[in-house]
Protein backbone atom coordinates (compact mmCIF):
# COMPACT_ATOMS: atom_id res chain seq x y z
CA UNK A 1 0.00 0.00 0.00
CA UNK A 2 1.22 3.28 -1.12
CA UNK A 3 0.56 6.63 0.28
CA UNK A 4 0.38 9.52 -2.27
CA UNK A 5 0.63 13.29 -0.92
CA UNK A 6 1.26 16.24 -2.79
CA UNK A 7 4.23 17.54 0.01
CA UNK A 8 6.60 15.17 1.64
CA UNK A 9 7.90 16.81 4.78
CA UNK A 10 11.21 14.94 6.82
CA UNK A 11 11.64 15.81 10.64
CA UNK A 12 9.22 17.44 12.83
CA UNK A 13 11.64 20.26 14.27
CA UNK A 14 11.30 24.00 13.88
CA UNK A 15 11.89 23.44 10.03
CA UNK A 16 9.43 20.59 9.62
CA UNK A 17 6.61 22.56 11.30
CA UNK A 18 7.47 26.07 9.92
CA UNK A 19 6.93 24.30 6.38
CA UNK A 20 3.38 22.47 7.65
CA UNK A 21 2.13 25.82 9.03
CA UNK A 22 2.38 27.79 6.00
CA UNK A 23 1.22 25.07 3.38
CA UNK A 24 -1.94 25.14 5.49
CA UNK A 25 -2.25 28.83 4.99
CA UNK A 26 -1.78 28.34 1.52
CA UNK A 27 -4.23 25.89 1.46
CA UNK A 28 -2.43 22.80 0.78
CA UNK A 29 -3.44 20.41 3.10
CA UNK A 30 -2.09 17.06 0.92
CA UNK A 31 1.14 16.74 3.11
CA UNK A 32 3.01 14.68 5.57
CA UNK A 33 5.61 14.92 8.10
CA UNK A 34 7.56 11.85 8.61
CA UNK A 35 9.24 12.09 12.07
CA UNK A 36 11.92 9.33 13.44
CA UNK A 37 11.55 10.43 17.32
CA UNK A 38 7.87 9.31 19.50
CA UNK A 39 7.39 12.96 19.87
CA UNK A 40 7.64 16.19 17.48
CA UNK A 41 10.35 18.82 18.48
CA UNK A 42 13.61 18.12 16.66
CA UNK A 43 16.93 18.35 18.71
CA UNK A 44 14.62 19.88 21.47
CA UNK A 45 13.01 16.67 21.83
CA UNK A 46 16.22 14.88 21.36
CA UNK A 47 18.21 16.94 23.78
CA UNK A 48 17.00 16.52 27.14
CA UNK A 49 20.08 16.90 29.59
CA UNK A 50 20.45 18.52 32.36
CA UNK A 51 20.29 22.21 31.81
CA UNK A 52 19.94 22.20 28.08
CA UNK A 53 18.92 25.37 26.95
CA UNK A 54 18.83 27.61 24.09
CA UNK A 55 21.67 30.42 24.11
CA UNK A 56 19.54 33.16 21.94
CA UNK A 57 16.44 35.07 23.85
CA UNK A 58 13.60 33.18 23.86
CA UNK A 59 11.77 36.02 21.60
CA UNK A 60 13.88 35.88 18.94
CA UNK A 61 14.07 31.76 19.09
CA UNK A 62 10.83 31.42 18.35
CA UNK A 63 8.58 32.22 14.51
CA UNK A 64 7.91 35.52 13.53
CA UNK A 65 4.26 34.60 13.15
CA UNK A 66 3.44 33.00 16.39
CA UNK A 67 5.17 34.98 19.27
CA UNK A 68 4.86 33.83 22.60
CA UNK A 69 3.88 36.24 25.37
CA UNK A 70 4.26 34.13 28.08
CA UNK A 71 8.06 33.50 27.75
CA UNK A 72 9.29 32.37 31.56
CA UNK A 73 12.94 33.37 31.20
CA UNK A 74 15.03 35.59 28.78
CA UNK A 75 17.19 32.32 27.55
CA UNK A 76 14.62 29.34 27.44
CA UNK A 77 15.19 25.71 28.94
CA UNK A 78 14.47 22.48 26.64
CA UNK A 79 11.00 22.11 28.09
CA UNK A 80 9.62 24.92 27.49
CA UNK A 81 10.71 25.32 23.79
CA UNK A 82 9.19 21.51 23.28
CA UNK A 83 6.32 22.68 24.82
CA UNK A 84 6.10 25.94 22.97
CA UNK A 85 6.44 23.29 20.00
CA UNK A 86 3.83 21.29 20.69
CA UNK A 87 1.29 24.26 21.37
CA UNK A 88 2.21 26.19 17.82
CA UNK A 89 2.02 22.16 15.88
CA UNK A 90 -1.60 22.25 17.77
CA UNK A 91 -2.48 25.70 17.35
CA UNK A 92 -1.63 25.29 13.12
CA UNK A 93 -3.74 22.50 13.07
CA UNK A 94 -0.48 20.60 12.20
CA UNK A 95 -0.94 17.27 14.69
CA UNK A 96 -2.72 15.23 12.36
CA UNK A 97 -0.34 15.52 9.19
CA UNK A 98 2.70 14.20 11.23
CA UNK A 99 3.42 10.31 11.78
CA UNK A 100 5.84 9.59 14.52
CA UNK A 101 8.89 6.58 14.97
CA UNK A 102 8.89 6.63 11.21
CA UNK A 103 12.07 7.30 10.11
CA UNK A 104 13.01 7.99 6.13
CA UNK A 105 14.86 5.26 4.44
CA UNK A 106 15.36 6.55 1.17
CA UNK A 107 13.86 8.66 -1.15
CA UNK A 108 14.10 8.29 -4.94
CA UNK A 109 12.87 10.34 -7.83
CA UNK A 110 10.73 8.93 -10.85
CA UNK A 111 11.44 10.92 -13.73
CA UNK A 112 8.83 9.04 -16.14
CA UNK A 113 6.08 9.75 -13.52
CA UNK A 114 7.52 12.76 -12.20
CA UNK A 115 7.23 11.96 -8.55
CA UNK A 116 9.44 11.12 -5.57
CA UNK A 117 8.95 7.68 -4.29
CA UNK A 118 9.91 7.35 -0.62
CA UNK A 119 10.35 4.58 1.83
CA UNK A 120 10.34 4.76 5.13
CA UNK A 121 12.27 2.35 7.88
CA UNK A 122 8.87 0.36 9.23
CA UNK A 123 8.15 -0.13 5.05
CA UNK A 124 5.82 2.40 5.00
CA UNK A 125 5.74 3.71 1.02
CA UNK A 126 5.02 7.25 -0.08
CA UNK A 127 5.03 8.96 -3.20
CA UNK A 128 5.12 12.61 -3.08
CA UNK A 129 5.82 15.43 -6.05
CA UNK A 130 7.62 17.77 -3.30
CA UNK A 131 9.86 16.53 -0.88
CA UNK A 132 11.09 18.95 1.95
CA UNK A 133 13.66 18.01 3.92
CA UNK A 134 13.60 19.30 7.62
CA UNK A 135 16.42 16.90 9.32
CA UNK A 136 18.73 20.26 9.88
CA UNK A 137 22.40 19.52 10.95
CA UNK A 138 22.14 18.84 14.76
CA UNK A 139 20.25 15.84 15.06
CA UNK A 140 23.34 13.02 14.25
CA UNK A 141 25.55 12.41 17.51
CA UNK A 142 29.54 12.53 17.11
CA UNK A 143 31.41 9.90 19.02
CA UNK A 144 35.08 10.57 20.44
CA UNK A 145 37.23 7.84 18.72
CA UNK A 146 39.58 6.57 21.63
CA UNK A 147 41.70 3.70 22.09
CA UNK A 148 39.30 1.26 24.17
CA UNK A 149 36.19 3.14 22.46
CA UNK A 150 36.51 1.28 19.19
CA UNK A 151 33.70 0.23 16.77
CA UNK A 152 32.54 -2.79 17.96
CA UNK A 153 34.88 -3.10 20.88
CA UNK A 154 34.14 -1.03 23.78
CA UNK A 155 36.34 -1.92 27.19
CA UNK A 156 34.43 0.29 29.52
CA UNK A 157 32.11 -1.41 31.57
CA UNK A 158 30.38 1.59 33.02
CA UNK A 159 27.46 3.34 31.71
CA UNK A 160 28.34 5.89 28.69
CA UNK A 161 26.10 7.81 26.78
CA UNK A 162 25.99 10.92 24.40
CA UNK A 163 24.25 14.05 26.08
CA UNK A 164 22.01 14.39 22.88
CA UNK A 165 20.91 10.65 24.42
CA UNK A 166 20.53 11.33 27.76
CA UNK A 167 19.92 8.46 30.31
CA UNK A 168 17.94 9.87 33.10
CA UNK A 169 17.92 5.89 34.56
CA UNK A 170 21.65 5.92 35.47
CA UNK A 171 22.33 7.53 39.27
CA UNK A 172 24.92 10.34 39.48
CA UNK A 173 24.80 10.58 43.10
CA UNK A 174 28.10 10.18 44.40
CA UNK A 175 29.82 8.66 41.28
CA UNK A 176 33.23 9.75 39.22
CA UNK A 177 31.65 11.16 36.00
CA UNK A 178 33.76 11.87 33.22
CA UNK A 179 32.18 14.39 30.76
CA UNK A 180 34.71 14.07 27.22
CA UNK A 181 33.91 17.83 25.25
CA UNK A 182 33.53 21.49 26.62
CA UNK A 183 31.17 22.37 23.78
CA UNK A 184 27.85 24.04 23.89
CA UNK A 185 26.27 20.98 25.46
CA UNK A 186 28.83 20.53 28.22
CA UNK A 187 28.76 24.06 29.59
CA UNK A 188 25.05 23.82 30.10
CA UNK A 189 25.41 20.21 31.84
CA UNK A 190 28.64 20.48 34.28
CA UNK A 191 27.37 23.01 36.44
CA UNK A 192 23.98 20.88 36.96
CA UNK A 193 25.61 17.36 37.63
CA UNK A 194 28.53 19.02 39.20
CA UNK A 195 27.06 18.83 42.67
CA UNK A 196 25.78 15.53 42.53
CA UNK A 197 29.16 13.51 41.40
CA UNK A 198 31.93 12.89 43.89
CA UNK A 199 34.17 13.31 41.50
CA UNK A 200 34.17 14.88 38.08
CA UNK A 201 36.52 15.22 35.45
CA UNK A 202 35.86 17.52 32.54
CA UNK A 203 37.84 16.14 29.11
CA UNK A 204 38.64 19.50 27.21
CA UNK A 205 40.50 19.26 24.05
CA UNK A 206 40.45 22.57 23.33
CA UNK A 207 38.65 25.44 24.79
CA UNK A 208 35.94 28.07 24.19
CA UNK A 209 35.66 31.79 24.27
CA UNK A 210 32.95 32.17 26.73
CA UNK A 211 30.65 35.23 27.17
CA UNK A 212 28.45 35.67 30.25
CA UNK A 213 24.60 34.26 29.74
CA UNK A 214 22.42 37.28 30.40
CA UNK A 215 19.33 35.38 31.38
CA UNK A 216 17.00 36.26 34.22
CA UNK A 217 13.51 35.40 34.75
CA UNK A 218 10.78 37.33 32.51
CA UNK A 219 8.45 38.86 35.61
CA UNK A 220 4.57 38.55 35.41
CA UNK A 221 4.04 42.13 34.80
CA UNK A 222 6.36 42.22 31.79
CA UNK A 223 4.40 38.97 30.32
CA UNK A 224 1.06 41.08 30.60
CA UNK A 225 2.68 43.47 29.06
CA UNK A 226 3.17 41.71 26.15
CA UNK A 227 -0.14 40.12 26.00
CA UNK A 228 -1.84 43.36 26.27
CA UNK A 229 0.03 46.06 23.75
CA UNK A 230 -0.59 45.26 20.74
CA UNK A 231 2.88 45.14 19.14
CA UNK A 232 4.66 44.56 22.27
CA UNK A 233 7.14 40.96 21.73
CA UNK A 234 7.47 42.23 17.47
CA UNK A 235 8.77 45.39 19.25
CA UNK A 236 11.13 43.34 21.96
CA UNK A 237 11.56 40.60 18.99
CA UNK A 238 12.98 43.97 16.60
CA UNK A 239 14.87 44.63 19.39
CA UNK A 240 16.95 41.71 20.25
CA UNK A 241 17.33 41.02 16.69
CA UNK A 242 19.02 43.91 15.71
CA UNK A 243 21.42 43.77 18.94
CA UNK A 244 22.75 40.15 17.73
CA UNK A 245 22.99 41.57 14.02
CA UNK A 246 25.08 44.18 14.26
CA UNK A 247 28.15 41.56 15.34
CA UNK A 248 28.29 39.40 12.12
CA UNK A 249 30.37 41.98 11.17
CA UNK A 250 33.24 40.15 13.55
CA UNK A 251 33.01 36.83 12.19
CA UNK A 252 33.29 38.36 8.29
CA UNK A 253 36.44 40.03 8.90
CA UNK A 254 36.24 42.94 11.59
CA UNK A 255 38.81 42.82 13.76
CA UNK A 256 37.45 45.73 15.94
CA UNK A 257 33.95 44.06 16.38
CA UNK A 258 35.85 40.40 17.48
CA UNK A 259 38.59 42.32 19.70
CA UNK A 260 35.35 43.65 21.64
CA UNK A 261 34.10 39.98 22.07
CA UNK A 262 37.66 38.87 22.88
CA UNK A 263 37.95 41.48 25.47
CA UNK A 264 34.57 40.72 27.23
CA UNK A 265 35.22 37.08 27.32
CA UNK A 266 38.56 37.53 28.54
CA UNK A 267 37.20 39.65 31.42
CA UNK A 268 34.59 37.23 32.17
CA UNK A 269 37.56 34.54 32.43
CA UNK A 270 39.22 36.52 34.40
CA UNK A 271 36.60 37.72 37.17
CA UNK A 272 35.36 33.75 37.76
CA UNK A 273 38.52 31.57 37.53
CA UNK A 274 41.30 33.23 39.86
CA UNK A 275 43.93 30.10 39.56
CA UNK A 276 46.19 31.50 37.07
CA UNK A 277 47.15 28.03 36.02
CA UNK A 278 43.11 26.89 35.31
CA UNK A 279 42.76 29.85 33.46
CA UNK A 280 45.34 29.57 31.57
CA UNK A 281 43.96 26.43 29.98
CA UNK A 282 40.66 27.99 29.73
CA UNK A 283 42.32 30.45 27.88
CA UNK A 284 41.59 29.75 23.97
CA UNK A 285 44.56 30.37 21.17
CA UNK A 286 42.81 31.06 18.27
CA UNK A 287 40.40 34.25 17.45
CA UNK A 288 37.37 35.15 19.09
CA UNK A 289 34.43 33.45 16.90
CA UNK A 290 36.50 30.91 15.35
CA UNK A 291 34.57 28.06 17.08
CA UNK A 292 31.59 28.45 18.30
CA UNK A 293 31.19 31.62 20.86
CA UNK A 294 29.83 30.21 23.99
CA UNK A 295 27.36 31.55 26.89
CA UNK A 296 27.41 30.25 30.46
CA UNK A 297 27.51 32.39 33.89
CA UNK A 298 28.07 29.30 36.02
CA UNK A 299 30.16 26.75 34.32
CA UNK A 300 33.83 28.62 34.75
CA UNK A 301 32.39 28.05 38.88
CA UNK A 302 31.64 24.72 38.12
CA UNK A 303 35.31 24.17 37.71
CA UNK A 304 36.56 25.37 40.70
CA UNK A 305 34.77 23.26 42.88
CA UNK A 306 36.48 20.94 45.14
CA UNK A 307 35.24 17.53 43.23
CA UNK A 308 35.46 19.15 40.01
CA UNK A 309 38.83 18.63 37.38
CA UNK A 310 39.86 20.32 34.49
CA UNK A 311 41.50 17.32 32.36
CA UNK A 312 43.32 19.07 29.53
CA UNK A 313 46.15 16.20 28.71
CA UNK A 314 44.91 13.58 25.80
CA UNK A 315 43.48 10.33 26.40
CA UNK A 316 45.52 7.39 25.96
CA UNK A 317 43.16 4.35 26.63
CA UNK A 318 39.41 3.92 27.84
CA UNK A 319 40.35 0.81 30.25
CA UNK A 320 37.07 -1.09 31.59
CA UNK A 321 36.73 1.12 35.12
CA UNK A 322 39.06 4.29 33.98
CA UNK A 323 40.83 6.52 31.77
CA UNK A 324 44.20 6.61 31.13
CA UNK A 325 45.78 10.18 29.79
CA UNK A 326 49.43 10.72 27.72
CA UNK A 327 50.83 11.79 30.82
CA UNK A 328 50.08 8.56 32.29
CA UNK A 329 47.67 9.48 34.79
CA UNK A 330 45.04 6.82 35.80
CA UNK A 331 41.47 7.94 36.89
CA UNK A 332 38.76 6.30 38.42
CA UNK A 333 35.69 6.41 35.98
CA UNK A 334 31.52 4.66 36.88
CA UNK A 335 30.26 7.05 34.50
CA UNK A 336 31.40 8.54 31.15
CA UNK A 337 29.38 10.97 29.13
CA UNK A 338 30.17 12.33 25.96
CA UNK A 339 29.67 16.28 25.20
CA UNK A 340 31.04 15.54 21.96
CA UNK A 341 28.60 17.20 19.27
CA UNK A 342 27.28 16.33 16.24
CA UNK A 343 28.10 15.09 12.47
CA UNK A 344 26.75 18.83 11.66
CA UNK A 345 28.51 18.82 7.78
CA UNK A 346 27.73 15.16 6.90
CA UNK A 347 24.15 16.32 6.02
CA UNK A 348 21.42 14.21 5.42
CA UNK A 349 23.52 11.21 6.99
CA UNK A 350 21.44 7.75 7.15
CA UNK A 351 19.34 8.60 4.36
CA UNK A 352 19.23 7.83 0.54
CA UNK A 353 17.97 10.79 -1.76
CA UNK A 354 18.54 9.42 -5.39
CA UNK A 355 17.89 11.77 -8.01
CA UNK A 356 18.07 11.55 -11.89
CA UNK A 357 19.93 8.95 -13.67
CA UNK A 358 20.12 7.40 -10.05
CA UNK A 359 23.06 9.67 -8.73
CA UNK A 360 22.91 9.60 -4.67
CA UNK A 361 23.54 13.12 -3.24
CA UNK A 362 26.24 12.25 -1.33
CA UNK A 363 28.04 10.97 -4.43
CA UNK A 364 26.99 14.42 -5.94
CA UNK A 365 28.55 16.13 -3.11
CA UNK A 366 31.18 13.84 -2.95
CA UNK A 367 33.77 16.70 -3.94
CA UNK A 368 31.82 19.12 -2.08
CA UNK A 369 28.87 20.04 -0.04
CA UNK A 370 26.52 22.37 -2.10
CA UNK A 371 23.27 23.84 -2.45
CA UNK A 372 21.61 26.78 -4.35
CA UNK A 373 20.87 29.44 -1.80
CA UNK A 374 21.22 26.48 1.10
CA UNK A 375 17.89 25.17 -0.74
CA UNK A 376 17.83 23.10 -3.87
CA UNK A 377 20.70 20.95 -5.63
CA UNK A 378 20.86 20.01 -9.38
CA UNK A 379 19.81 16.63 -10.62
CA UNK A 380 17.28 16.58 -7.74
CA UNK A 381 13.89 17.93 -9.00
CA UNK A 382 11.36 19.25 -6.64
CA UNK A 383 13.45 18.41 -3.37
CA UNK A 384 14.55 21.60 -0.87
CA UNK A 385 16.30 21.39 1.87
CA UNK A 386 15.75 23.55 5.33
CA UNK A 387 18.86 24.85 6.94
CA UNK A 388 20.96 23.27 4.06
CA UNK A 389 24.36 23.73 3.51
CA UNK A 390 25.98 27.13 4.05
CA UNK A 391 22.27 28.71 6.03
CA UNK A 392 23.66 27.82 9.98
CA UNK A 393 24.31 31.24 11.99
CA UNK A 394 27.35 32.46 14.26
CA UNK A 395 25.46 35.77 16.01
CA UNK A 396 21.66 35.07 15.13
CA UNK A 397 18.34 33.07 15.23
CA UNK A 398 18.07 30.08 13.29
CA UNK A 399 14.46 30.56 13.26
CA UNK A 400 15.01 33.17 11.21
CA UNK A 401 16.82 31.18 8.07
CA UNK A 402 13.98 28.74 8.63
CA UNK A 403 11.20 31.07 7.89
CA UNK A 404 12.98 32.46 5.05
CA UNK A 405 14.04 29.11 3.29
CA UNK A 406 10.11 28.32 3.54
CA UNK A 407 9.22 31.53 2.24
CA UNK A 408 11.29 30.90 -0.75
CA UNK A 409 9.82 27.31 -0.93
CA UNK A 410 6.40 28.51 -1.25
CA UNK A 411 7.57 30.78 -3.82
CA UNK A 412 8.73 28.11 -5.54
CA UNK A 413 5.39 25.89 -5.46
CA UNK A 414 3.25 29.15 -6.03
CA UNK A 415 5.58 30.01 -9.31
CA UNK A 416 5.10 26.29 -10.75
CA UNK A 417 1.31 26.73 -10.04
CA UNK A 418 1.45 29.68 -12.43
CA UNK A 419 3.77 28.27 -14.73
CA UNK A 420 1.22 24.98 -15.17
CA UNK A 421 4.30 23.02 -14.14
CA UNK A 422 4.90 19.68 -11.92
CA UNK A 423 8.50 20.10 -11.52
CA UNK A 424 11.35 22.63 -11.30
CA UNK A 425 14.98 22.28 -10.93
CA UNK A 426 17.42 24.55 -10.37
CA UNK A 427 20.17 24.86 -12.65
CA UNK A 428 23.49 23.67 -12.71
CA UNK A 429 25.25 26.76 -13.48
CA UNK A 430 23.09 28.92 -10.96
CA UNK A 431 24.23 26.47 -7.68
CA UNK A 432 27.93 26.18 -9.18
CA UNK A 433 27.67 29.72 -9.24
CA UNK A 434 26.39 30.18 -5.55
CA UNK A 435 28.90 27.90 -4.48
CA UNK A 436 32.23 29.69 -6.16
CA UNK A 437 30.11 32.87 -4.36
CA UNK A 438 30.37 31.43 -0.96
CA UNK A 439 33.54 29.63 -1.13
CA UNK A 440 35.21 33.47 -1.81
CA UNK A 441 33.24 34.94 0.75
CA UNK A 442 33.91 32.46 3.35
CA UNK A 443 37.59 32.56 3.11
CA UNK A 444 38.26 36.08 4.69
CA UNK A 445 35.97 34.68 7.23
CA UNK A 446 37.09 34.04 10.97
CA UNK A 447 35.75 30.15 10.54
CA UNK A 448 38.68 29.90 7.59
CA UNK A 449 41.12 31.52 8.63
CA UNK A 450 41.09 31.96 12.49
CA UNK A 451 43.70 29.56 13.40
CA UNK A 452 41.03 26.63 14.74
CA UNK A 453 39.67 23.08 14.07
CA UNK A 454 36.22 23.54 14.22
CA UNK A 455 33.12 21.20 13.81
CA UNK A 456 32.14 24.17 11.07
CA UNK A 457 35.27 22.64 8.61
CA UNK A 458 34.50 19.81 6.50
CA UNK A 459 37.58 18.03 7.16
CA UNK A 460 37.73 16.99 3.49
CA UNK A 461 38.36 20.21 1.73
CA UNK A 462 38.68 22.76 5.23
CA UNK A 463 35.97 24.96 3.89
CA UNK A 464 32.54 25.40 6.28
CA UNK A 465 29.62 23.95 4.42
CA UNK A 466 27.93 24.76 7.64
CA UNK A 467 27.50 28.76 8.18
CA UNK A 468 26.40 31.52 5.88
CA UNK A 469 29.12 33.92 5.50
CA UNK A 470 26.49 37.26 5.53
CA UNK A 471 23.86 38.63 8.20
CA UNK A 472 20.58 37.06 8.03
CA UNK A 473 18.91 40.70 6.32
CA UNK A 474 21.04 39.93 3.00
CA UNK A 475 20.11 36.54 3.36
CA UNK A 476 16.56 37.02 3.52
CA UNK A 477 16.64 39.58 0.05
CA UNK A 478 18.37 36.57 -1.35
CA UNK A 479 15.53 34.64 -0.89
CA UNK A 480 12.67 36.73 -0.77
CA UNK A 481 11.45 35.15 -4.27
CA UNK A 482 12.28 32.88 -6.52
CA UNK A 483 13.62 33.47 -10.09
CA UNK A 484 12.35 31.34 -12.78
CA UNK A 485 15.99 31.74 -15.13
CA UNK A 486 17.68 29.98 -11.85
CA UNK A 487 15.36 27.06 -12.93
CA UNK A 488 14.67 24.31 -15.34
CA UNK A 489 11.16 23.04 -15.55
CA UNK A 490 8.97 20.26 -16.75
CA UNK A 491 5.64 18.34 -17.00
CA UNK A 492 3.10 21.12 -18.02
CA UNK A 493 -0.51 20.30 -16.02
CA UNK A 494 -3.81 21.43 -17.49
CA UNK A 495 -5.13 22.00 -13.95
CA UNK A 496 -1.95 24.00 -12.19
CA UNK A 497 -0.91 23.55 -9.17
CA UNK A 498 1.49 19.78 -8.07
CA UNK A 499 -0.30 16.96 -8.52
CA UNK A 500 -0.93 14.32 -5.40
CA UNK A 501 -0.52 11.63 -8.20
CA UNK A 502 1.35 10.34 -11.18
CA UNK A 503 -2.10 9.56 -13.44
CA UNK A 504 -3.52 12.91 -13.45
CA UNK A 505 -1.74 14.46 -16.13
CA UNK A 506 0.25 13.21 -19.34
CA UNK A 507 4.26 13.01 -18.76
CA UNK A 508 6.51 15.27 -21.43
CA UNK A 509 10.59 15.17 -21.62
CA UNK A 510 12.17 18.11 -19.71
CA UNK A 511 12.32 21.26 -21.36
CA UNK A 512 15.83 22.46 -21.48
Amino acid sequence: MTEAVEVLIVGAGFSGLCMAIKLREAGIESFLILEKAEEIGGTWWANRYPGCACDIPSHLYSFSFDRNPDWSRMFAGQPEILRYLKDSAQRHGILPHIRLNTALREATWDDRNQVWHAIAADGLRIDARVLVSGMGALHVPRYPELNGLESGFDCFRGPAFHSAEWDSSVNLEGRNIVVIGTGASAVQLVPQIAPQAGKLYVFQRTPAWLLPRPDHPISERRRQWFRRVPGATWAFRTFLFWRLEMFVGGFLGNRWVRQLGEKQARRHLEKQIADPKLRAALTPDYQFGCKRVLISSDFYPALTRPNVELVTAPIAEVRAHSIVTADGAERPVDVMIYGTGFRATEILRGIRIVGRGGVEIHDAWEERISAFLGITVSGFPNFFLLLGPNTGLGHNSVVLMIEAQVRYVMSCLRLMRRRRETVMEVRESSQQGFAAEIRNRLRGTVWESGGCRSWYLDPRTGESPALWPGSVVAYQWRTRAVSSKDYEFGETLNSGGVSTSPETSPNRTKSR
